[in-house]
Parts: structure tokens; C-alpha cells; sequence
């Protein structure tokens, strides 16, 4: 199931999907550890990068042990975004992505996201000007359209590849529908049909089964993992022993899976430190009670704690029952 995206040879072809507020430097590092074929950045917004933000740089940030990462930059601006490519090349990154599918209102409203599929002159100019900018592989994710009445991902993938695409992401959704009802799988392989380079399926895949539903169904050469992981960052590796074995690999125990919440929580506070890293640790935290007797009381008691020590304290409180029970 090997691959390569230009120069670079995927091994697991199981991708972590760049998402906002999500796909930090903590975040990566603790899917690498499991197993990936390939992690992705936050969305950047170009402009923000060629100011040099500190956001921007913050979220651009990576080390040795996660290559190959790839950094996914948005935007409008074709001279723009080669030149936020340039620096993301320069920092480190091994593949540019560009942001075709994001339908939060507030990009799309900067003609940003998945806007740009109702502009294909446009988007297949910083398709080409990206591309042009960097020695690194390019790729490009998006939607299966603007609206079900403009379903042209086949169309704007094939202009993609004329332009030196390397690597197509396709959400089986389109934009009108952000992230109501299921992903398409089936819809996306008139888009993999249309092309030779290699394209990843994304939306809804929660388990390892899905995973090997929505290959067959699209037709896909790999799986790109979202929402599936927040809680879970062992699923893509499960995906990937179940794409090689049929078997699904265990899960981390109760024991296993506290210690895994506390060193994300460890490292999150390492990189934005207490003041920030509290507040932004409770959203992963809450994702990883899921499941779990009392976690909604649970829940609403870490939203309301500032001091990273009781954090961590009820953290063990909270599991130990569970851990002692099994």
C-alpha cells in the first residue's frame, strides 16, 4: 500500500488531518509515537505566515523525529502563498499543502478554504505559483464541491495534477453541508478516476473498519484521520495494522491510556506553557473522559480548575477507580 508523494516514500498510507486548534506540535509528536505515515499542521493563513505572527510561526513549528510533516497553508493570494510556501520550506517543512475544503464562514468569507472551488482559474493559479515557489512536494486538499449542484472536485483535481499537484485530499462532503450528515465516500472516486497522483480519503472514518469501507469505496490510495483521533490518538495506528493484518490491535488499557493524558497534558504546558496551556488542555482532556461513568460532571469540574496541579490531581482521581476496577 506504499506510496510516494513526489520524492518522499510513505510506508502507512494513514494520515493525520491538519485541524485547527488540534494538530499542534504536542498533538503530532503523540501520534507519531503511536504510528503515522504522515502528520499534518494546523491551517496557516498565508498572509499571517509572510508577517511572520507569532502564531503563525508557533503553529509551523516541528522537529526531527515527525518527518515527513506537511505544513497546510490558506489563503487567496497567489504571490502570497508562494512566498509563505518559501518560508515554510525554509523552516523545515517536507510537503506544502494547500487548504481547498476548510467551510468555517469566517475563511471562507476571505475567499479562502473551500470558496476557492467556485474559483478554478484562481485556485489552479496558486496551485501553480506554490508549486513553482518550492523543491518540496506540493498537494492540495478539498471538498467534493461548493454546494451538490457544483460537484467539480474531478474537474479541479485534473487541473491540479496539470499544475504539479502531488498528492489530492478529498472530504467527502461539500462545503453546503460543513459537517452534517455522512461523508461520501463513494462520490470521491469520480475524483480518483480523473487522476494518476495519489488521493486520500477523508471524513467519517472512526474506526479501522471504516477505514478499509471508505478505500473500497473511493478507491482511495490512503485514509486521512480527523475528529476520529481527538481522544484516540492510538486509532491511526489500529488503521494501520488493521490495513496490513485484518486484526485490530488493542487499545491502551485504563492504565496505559492516564498515562498517555498526562504527558500530553505534560508537553502542553511545556510548549504554551500554564497560563495558556491549562485553558487550551481541557478540550483534549474532555475528549479523553469520553466514554467513561461521570465524565460530563467530570468535564464541567476541568473546565472550571486553573492550577495545573489540580488538573493533574483529578485527572488520577478520576481514572482510579477505573484502573483498580479493571
Amino acid at each position: 500500500m506504499s506510496f510516494s508523494i513526489g520524492n518522499i516514500h510513505i510506508e502507512d498510507p494513514v494520515f493525520l488531518a491538519p485541524m485547527s486548534g488540534i494538530t499542534d506540535l504536542p498533538f503530532r509528536r503523540l501520534i507519531k509515537q503511536y504510528g503515522a505515515g504522515l502528520v499534518f499542521s494546523e491551517m496557516i493563513a498565508s498572509r499571517e505566515m509572510i508577517q511572520e505572527t507569532s502564531r503563525s510561526l508557533k503553529m509551523n513549528e516541528n522537529y526531527a523525529e515527525e518527518f515527513p510533516m506537511a505544513v497546510q497553508l490558506a489563503g487567496c493570494d497567489p504571490d502570497i502563498m508562494a512566498e509563505a510556501a518559501r518560508m515554510n520550506e525554509a523552516r523545515g517543512a517536507a510537503i506544502i499543502d494547500i487548504n481547498f475544503g476548510c467551510p468555517v464562514k469566517k475563511v471562507v468569507k476571505k475567499m479562502a478554504g473551500s470558496a476557492l472551488m467556485q474559483d478554478e482559474k484562481l485556485a489552479t493559479e496558486i496551485m501553480a505559483a506554490t508549486v513553482k515557489a518550492v523543491n518540496i512536494p506540493v498537494t492540495m486538499k478539498m471538498r467534493l464541491g461548493w454546494d451538490n449542484e457544483n460537484r467539480n472536485a474531478p474537474t479541479l483535481a485534473r487541473m491540479a495534477e496539470d499544475v504539479g499537484i502531488q498528492m489530492i485530499t478529498v472530504h467527502g462532503r461539500t462545503r453546503d453541508q460543513k459537517y452534517n450528515g455522512q461523508a461520501d465516500w463513494r462520490a470521491i472516486r469520480a475524483t480518483k478516476d480523473a487522476i494518476r497522483i495519489p488521493l486520500i480519503v477523508n471524513g467519517d472514518i472512526l474506526t479501522p473498519q471504516d477505514a478499509i469501507t471508505a478505500m473500497e469505496q473511493s478507491g482511495a490510495d490512503g485514509v486521512m484521520i480527523g475528529r476520529g483521533c481527538q481522544g484516540k490518538p492510538w486509532l491511526l495506528q489500529q488503521i494501520m495494522t488493521y490495513l496490513k493484518t485484518k486484526e485490530i490491535g488493542e487499545e491502551p488499557n485504563t492504565k496505559e491510556k492516564l498515562s498517555l493524558i498526562i504527558a500530553h497534558y505534560d508537553a502542553i504546558l511545556e510548549y504554551y506553557g500554564e497560563r495558556k496551556g491549562v485553558p487550551f488542555a481541557r478540550k483534549h482532556l474532555s475528549w479523553y473522559c469520553t466514554g467513561f461513568k461521570g465524565s460530563a460532571e467530570f468535564r464541567a469540574k476541568l473546565n472550571k480548575l486553573k492550577d495545573p496541579n489540580e488538573v493533574r490531581d483529578n485527572l488520577h482521581a478520576f481514572f482510579k477507580p477505573f484502573i483498580e476496577a479493571a
